[in-house]
């Protein structure tokens, strides 16, 4: 049933996936487009989607998902209260196990904050979770996201140049910027 396979899968999500929403992209992929639940068409779009509405990446995109992998799975389960269910259950799923790690961790932690075993811990944690985002742009930088043509992967990069730009050097607020952004792929594609 694809209820118990979205648990099991957003329990892997939420156990191992560390480092916030954009280090957990790899494994939200392989787990989700690998089981064939969504496209990766639709992965592409929920992240562009969990990017722009309020809260973290990996519970938007469990909320999503949870509620369109139902459907994609069994006609059967088309129904928007199937979808709601799954919403549900994939949420709460992918929160719980890291609420209570992070509930033990943070006593552990607390206790032993002066050990040289933490320190080394958190030393080898940072350079793994830059290189788990550093894969997360890699992993978006696909044909759905920039197009198979030369001219929409020079559009593309020429649009996120324009978005940087703006936010980093004219300090144009975010906001503006991803609905500037949203009106010149409108006008363009």
């Amino acid at each position: 049933m694809i209820y118990l396979k979205l648990i099991w899968g957003y329990l892997k999500i939420g156990l191992f996936g560390f480092g916030g929403g954009y280090a957990m992209l790899a494994l939200i992929e392989r787990i989700i487009v690998g089981s064939g639940w969504i496209t990766e068409q639709m992965f592409t779009d929920i992240v562009a989607i969990s990017q722009m509405t309020p809260g973290p990446i990996g519970i938007n995109s469990a909320t999503y998902i949870g509620y369109v992998a139902p459907a994609q799975s069994s006609p059967e389960f088309a129904s928007p209260l199937w979808g709601l269910l799954g919403s549900v259950v994939c949420t709460l799923v992918v929160v719980v196990p890291s609420f209570i790690l992070t509930i033990y961790m943070s006593h552990l932690i607390h206790r032993h904050r002066e050990s040289l075993i933490v320190k080394g811990i958190f030393a080898g944690l940072r350079p793994v979770v830059v290189g788990l985002i550093g894969s997360a742009a890699l992993l978006l930088m696909n044909s759905a996201n920039f197009g198979e043509e030369t001219s929409q992967i020079v559009t593309s990069v020429l649009i996120c140049a324009g978005a940087f730009v703006g936010v980093y050097w004219l300090k144009v607020h975010p906001i503006l910027v991803i609905l500037l952004a949203g009106l010149a792929g409108y006008i363009i594609y």
